[in-house]
């Protein structure tokens, strides 16, 4: 028997809505939240910090669903079938938090019901989703901002602008790691509450409930394009920014799980990016805190550019060297700038772009270049082989 399922929390686009076209500054935005896990709710925290209306939740995990409505106005409304939420006429936007597999179905839905989106990261699955996911945005009239936040950072903003004065000279090694230690094997004990099981597996493929697979859904390809478009869609976003470029021409990986055992994607694993100009590696670790956190190096003959949790900070290069081993004194350090963000800047640059219609900081087409390398490194480590990127973009050779 075919089960009644295939979207995260619905089937089908709901019907065009009508929207506010003009906000005056007083104006309280009225939004609902498709997706209260952990990060949905820390969303959903943020917009009503920043003057937002919660008036409509949806999950299929009722302990997540009850966790969110706690957080939020007395009189906000649950669902577990977003249709139901889309169909709101009062909502100005929606949050989109639903793990990665749900975020082209969840958008094109919430497109067709006139709803503005604030879209988690990574955009999409795969590359021809993204160019899905573009177009639709492009036939639309709606704001839709990804949710990749240092875009918004104002530390990250001020490093920009000295990277396009030239600081750095030319540029030929980017380098990108992410260090934490909390890898362990999967928890496949019994889920407290109740779940809708069919409405999580939305397209995935049908399969018998495994606990583990929604614990750690950034654990398994059905829902995912697991650590490496997890994290690696920020950082590479971050380097194609600072470097004026698009996606990568082509990518190769290697790989393997060191410690989750049970799931399916690498906690350990470190890509290389073939770039017109120059080079880039991403590195993640999840079974060792040196060095701990994020970090970005972007490597110039003038100078080199790190970038972490704490700011930024450029070493000045000494230049050519006639005995480079012999360099024994520390980089000099030029410009320190700290990170003084409250966390918040990007949901409210997309609260500011509702109110202008002006673009926001992370369009779809950035957040579908950012993606692009994560999804030929995902495919060059499943094949084995040197994965390129197609002309359009919009698919691997």
């Amino acid at each position: 028997m075919q089960p009644v399922r295939r979207e995260f929390l619905g089937m089908a686009a709901a019907p065009l809505i009508l929207r506010r076209s003009v906000w005056g500054a007083n104006d309280r935005p009225a939004y609902g939240v498709i997706g209260t896990g952990n990060r949905g709710r820390w969303l959903n925290r943020a917009f009503q910090k920043l003057g937002a209306r919660c008036v409509a939740l949806c999950d299929p995990y009722e302990p997540h669903l009850e966790l969110a409505r706690k957080e939020s106005p007395r009189d906000v409304r649950t669902y577990v079938d977003y249709r139901d939420l889309l169909a709101r006429p009062e909502l100005d936007f929606v949050v989109i938090a639903t793990p990665d597999h749900h975020h082209c179905p969840n958008l094109l839905a919430a497109l067709a019901a006139g709803k503005d989106v604030y879209l988690e990261k990574p955009l999409s699955m795969s590359l021809e989703e993204s160019a899905r996911m573009v177009e639709a945005v492009r036939n639309s009239k709606q704001i839709v901002q990804v949710g990749m936040q240092r875009r918004s950072m104002e530390f990250c903003i001020q490093v920009k602008k000295l990277v396009d004065e030239g600081i750095l000279g030319k540029v030929s090694m980017a380098k990108a790691l992410w260090n934490w230690h909390f890898a362990k094997p999967l928890d496949n004990s019994p889920l407290p509450g109740k779940l809708d099981w069919e409405r999580f597996l939305g397209p995935a493929p049908a399969r018998p409930l495994e606990p583990r697979r929604f614990r750690w859904w950034r654990g398994f390809w059905d829902y995912s394009g697991g650590n490496m478009t997890d994290q690696g869609t920020h950082l590479m976003d971050v380097i194609q920014w600072m470097t004026n470029s698009g996606p990568p021409r082509a990518a190769v990986c290697h790989g393997y799980l060191a410690k989750m055992i049970g799931a399916e994607v690498p906690d350990v694993f470190c890509a290389a990016f073939e770039y017109p100009d120059f080079m880039a590696t991403w590195t993640l670790n999840y079974a060792s805190s040196y060095e701990n956190d994020w970090s970005i190096q972007i490597q110039g003959d003038e100078a080199t550019l790190v970038l972490d949790r704490t700011g930024a900070r450029i070493y000045k290069d000494p230049g050519l060297q006639a005995a480079p081993w012999n360099l024994t004194e520390p980089l000099p350090l030029i410009r320190r700038i700290e990170d003084r963000s409250t966390g918040l800047e990007h949901q409210q640059n997309f609260l500011d772009s509702i109110r202008t219609r002006r673009p926001p900081n992370c369009t779809v087409e950035t957040a579908a270049a950012a993606v692009a390398g994560p999804h030929l490194a995902n495919l060059a480590l499943k094949q084995e082989r040197k994965v390129r990127l197609s002309p359009d973009g919009a698919r691997a050779l």
